[in-house]
């Protein structure tokens, strides 16, 4: 995913997924990387999925210490936030077929939906 300035800030904020396709077999494990560059000094690092004709959907979000996996993925998928590494690689347990979409990382501050409002977040 190319890095969006989704508000128009002068902002050295990005990720950088370097891997465009990845394959698998089923039953495998399998780590999509991503790295960010950011100011903020306590980063959130959030992961989305897109599936075909589908519309991105929220994962889960990892944050210094800590972080929350979406009810709808827990168990098979989670992601570990290194700061020193500047990484938020997602991990996916026991590849299904039906994990076949399209992976999205993505850094605070971003746009979020709020009782199907889409709102932006404001600029630091």
């Amino acid at each position: 995913v190319a890095p969006l300035n989704m508000c128009g800030c002068d902002s050295q904020d990005s990720v950088e997924q370097k891997t465009r396709v990845q394959t698998a077999f089923e039953g495998e494990p399998v780590t999509i990387n991503c790295t960010y560059s950011t100011t903020d000094s306590f980063p959130y690092l959030f992961w989305y999925q897109q599936e075909i004709k589908g519309y991105p959907r929220y994962m889960l979000k990892k944050f210094p210490g800590s972080g929350e996996v979406d009810k709808q993925f827990e168990g098979r998928f989670d992601a570990n936030l290194n700061t020193s590494t500047t990484s938020v690689p997602l991990m996916i347990k026991n590849l299904r077929v039906s994990d076949s979409a399209v992976y999205y990382c993505a850094l605070r501050p971003t746009v979020t939906e709020t009782h199907s409002t889409l709102t932006q977040k404001p600029c630091k």
